[in-house]
């Protein structure tokens, strides 16, 4: 039951990551949210923070709120039409 639950989030996972992938390649969204996701995705590789994780949980808790606000944040930035595009062009999506 665990596993099979797994497996859907996995395959959920995919498919919103082809979609966003397929919107950011869009011409029509814009830079910032670009930018910004190139930010959550910079913060999330490198190995320092702006809290050291080898303070306990607060350490991780700004990899927890920062990587998911900024993309949170360019996700709200991308036009409903582009998303609806990209949509279309995927249809298992």
């Amino acid at each position: 039951m665990i596993r099979a639950r797994l497996a859907e989030l996995a395959r959920a996972f995919q498919r919103e990551l082809a979609l966003y992938r397929c919107a950011l390649a869009h011409p029509d969204t814009t830079w910032l949210a670009k930018a910004l996701l190139g930010i959550a995705v910079g913060y999330a590789l490198l190995p320092f923070d702006l809290i050291p994780d080898f303070l306990p949980l607060i350490g991780h808790l700004d990899d927890l709120i920062i990587v998911p606000g900024l993309v949170w944040l360019a996700l709200r930035l991308i036009p409903p039409a582009v998303m609806d595009a990209c949509r279309e062009q995927h249809p298992l999506l």
